[in-house]
C-alpha cells in the first residue's frame, strides 16, 4: 500500500481506469466474436449489418487509447476483410 499522497491518488486512478479499460475491452472482443461467428455460419448480410457498429466499437477503445491505434486498424481491416472475402466467395 502507497504512504504518499499523490501515490494513494494514482492508485485510485489506476483502478478506475482499469475497471474503465477492461469493460471497453470486453465490448470490444464481443462484438469481433459475434461478426466472425456471422460469417462461420454464412450470415454475410447480418454480418454486413453489424460492421459499421463494429468498426465504431472498435475505433471509440483506439480514441481512448485502451488499444494501440495500429491495433484498432488492423482489426477493422481483418473483420472488413474476412466478411467481404466470405462474401465474394
Amino acid at each position: 500500500m502507497p504512504n504518499i499522497r499523490s501515490a494513494k491518488k494514482r492508485m485510485r486512478q489506476d483502478l478506475k481506469r482499469r475497471e474503465r479499460n477492461r469493460q471497453v475491452k470486453t465490448e470490444v472482443k464481443s462484438v469481433i466474436k459475434k461478426i466472425r461467428k456471422l460469417v462461420a455460419q454464412g450470415k454475410i448480410e447480418e454480418a454486413r449489418e453489424l460492421l459499421p457498429r463494429a468498426q465504431s466499437v472498435i475505433a471509440r477503445a483506439g480514441s481512448k487509447r485502451v488499444l494501440h491505434r495500429n491495433a484498432t486498424s488492423r482489426r477493422i481491416s481483418r473483420l472488413f476483410r474476412l466478411v467481404n472475402k466470405k462474401a465474394a466467395a
